[in-house]
């Protein structure tokens, strides 16, 4: 199981969601995250890729963890990973487009659920909420369809 990282970002009653342009999600709104490297801590790999992919500077203690979720797809186990989920709601910059992303600001109200992973309206309602939290989803080999999900708060 790959092990990874995911930010959301906060500015008031919004939410800043980056459009996945290339490789693994492409096409689909996420959070700013990536692979952990040999020997770097979640809260270190969050802090690099957010700058990485989107020009942000954060603070180590800007960094909420609020838990994890583990996702697992059927008949694609090089897939499944475990995604340490943070919600960040200081930092310093503005976003720029990069190769590998696109961001805009949504309302909280207005997340785009219809163009995200599969089964995000399930647990991100915790990282609205400010909730830690732990779970898991089964999608269909594709990531179109869940199967199964669980969520414990």
């Amino acid at each position: 199981m790959k092990i990874l990282t995911l930010a959301f970002l906060f500015r008031g009653d919004q939410i800043l969601l980056p459009m996945k342009k290339v490789g693994f999600g492409a096409g689909k709104w996420n959070g700013y995250g990536g692979n952990i490297e040999e020997g770097e801590e979640p809260i270190d790999c969050i802090i690099r890729e957010t700058e990485e992919e989107s020009g942000l500077v954060i603070e180590r203690n800007a960094c909420k963890e609020l838990g994890y979720m583990d996702f697992y797809f059927n008949d694609k186990e090089e897939w499944n990973q475990r995604v340490f989920i943070y919600r960040i709601d200081e930092f310093n910059g503005e976003p720029v487009e990069t190769k590998e992303m696109r961001p805009q600001w949504f309302d909280i109200k207005d997340i785009p659920y219809h163009e995200m992973w599969k089964g995000d309206d399930i647990w991100i309602p915790n990282v609205l909420s400010n909730k830690n939290f732990t779970g898991e989803v089964y999608l269909d080999e594709n990531g179109t369809k869940v199967i199964s999900s669980n969520i414990i708060i």
